[in-house]
């Protein structure tokens, strides 16, 4: 599995962090080992042109997904297929704004992101009401498991 993070923003991210949140994640959705993915942290003024080309909206946004192979979580009898899942790009500045009114850390906040994009590379969205409950509680049980791991590591 190939995940390649560049941080372009001028904010400073332990990407090491972010690596393993994803590989954790990629692992509990049973996702290949041949999957690829790209996350890329910008600063707002890049985000705000993302956001604007992409979604019509104005103004910079926390994190953008753009799925490529359209691939599916898996299941531990049979992972997804190999694949380019595709990019993350996530806005640190902005996911700060959002940790502060969150009443947790920056760190925290980029994890929530980075966990809410890749679920969106895999195919969920939260448009409607079941399945923003479907999607925000995968997302909870995700960033939950990882602090778990976290913990194991660290013991």
């Amino acid at each position: 599995m190939t995940i390649e993070i560049t941080n372009e923003s001028g904010f400073p991210i332990d990407e090491t962090v972010l690596l393993r949140l994803t590989e954790n994640n990629l692992a509990e959705l049973h996702v290949s080992a041949d999957a690829d993915l790209a996350i890329l942290l910008v600063d707002e003024g890049a985000m705000e042109a993302l956001h604007v080309q992409w979604m019509d909206e104005p103004g910079p946004t926390d994190v953008l997904s753009f799925p490529m192979d359209e691939l599916r979580p898996g299941t531990e009898e049979q992972p997804t297929s190999p694949g380019l899942l595709g990019d993350i790009v996530l806005c640190p500045q902005v996911a700060e704004t959002q940790a502060v009114a969150a009443k947790h850390s920056t760190v925290d906040e980029l994890i929530l992101l980075t966990t809410h994009g890749l679920l969106h590379l895999l195919g969920f969205d939260h448009a409607e009401p079941e399945e923003e409950r479907e999607m925000f509680g995968l997302q909870r049980e995700l960033i939950a498991a990882f602090h778990d791991s976290e913990r194991r590591r660290r013991a």
